[in-house]
C-alpha cells in the first residue's frame, strides 16, 4: 500500500472511523484517553508502516487540538470544529459538525452543512478526487453565500470562500480570531 486510503481499503476506513469516533468521546471528556485506547489497540497489531504513521500523526494532532480546546475553554462544537480544521482533521470536522447538524434547524442547519461540505472538499482533495472536491466546494459556497448573515462573526468567511472557490489545496487557518 502506497498511501492511507479509507475509500479503497477497509482497514484504513476502520482506523479512520474508530479514531474519529474515539476523538468525539475524548472531546466530551476533555481527555485523550479514549482515542489513545483505540490507537494502542491498533498499534498492538501487525500494521503496515502507512497505518502506523496515520495513527501516530493523528494522535499528535488530536493531542494538540484537545489541549487547545481545554486551555481555551471551548465548549461550542462549531468552535471546536474550527480547532480541528486548523489541525487539518477534516474527517473529524465532518464528524463533530454532523452531530450538531442533525439537531439543528433553519439557517443554522444550512451553515453547518456548508461547513461539513467545506471539510468534505479537503477530504476529497487528500485522496486525489478533484471532481468530488469541486462539487463539495460549489455546494458549500452556494450555502454560505445565501446564508452569509448566519455565519458566526469569528469565522473569516471571505477567506474560506476564496479558498473554496479556487478549490485551493492549502486550507485556510480558521481560528485566528476564534
Amino acid at each position: 500500500m502506497k498511501h492511507f486510503d479509507p475509500f479503497a481499503d477497509r482497514l484504513c476506513r476502520d482506523i479512520r472511523n474508530d479514531l474519529s469516533e474515539a476523538l468525539m468521546n475524548s472531546l466530551r471528556r476533555l481527555d485523550l484517553a479514549p482515542a489513545q485506547k483505540i490507537a494502542e489497540r491498533y498499534l498492538a497489531t501487525d500494521l503496515e508502516p502507512i497505518h502506523r504513521q496515520y495513527i501516530d500523526d493523528h494522535m499528535q494532532r488530536y493531542s494538540r487540538a484537545l489541549e487547545r480546546i481545554r486551555l481555551q475553554y471551548i465548549h461550542d462544537d462549531f468552535r471546536r470544529a474550527l480547532v480541528l480544521w486548523d489541525e487539518e482533521l477534516f474527517f473529524e470536522v465532518h464528524e463533530i459538525l454532523e452531530h450538531t447538524w442533525m439537531n439543528a434547524a433553519g439557517k443554522r442547519k444550512l451553515i453547518l452543512q456548508a461547513m461539513i461540505r467545506a471539510a468534505g472538499m479537503y477530504i476529497h482533495l487528500e485522496h486525489g478526487n478533484t471532481k468530488g472536491a469541486t462539487s463539495m466546494a460549489a455546494k458549500a459556497v452556494a450555502a454560505f453565500e445565501v446564508n452569509r448573515s448566519e455565519v458566526p462573526d469569528f469565522l473569516d468567511l471571505d477567506l474560506l470562500l476564496s479558498k473554496l472557490r479556487r478549490v485551493d489545496p492549502v486550507p485556510p487557518k480558521l481560528t485566528t480570531g476564534a
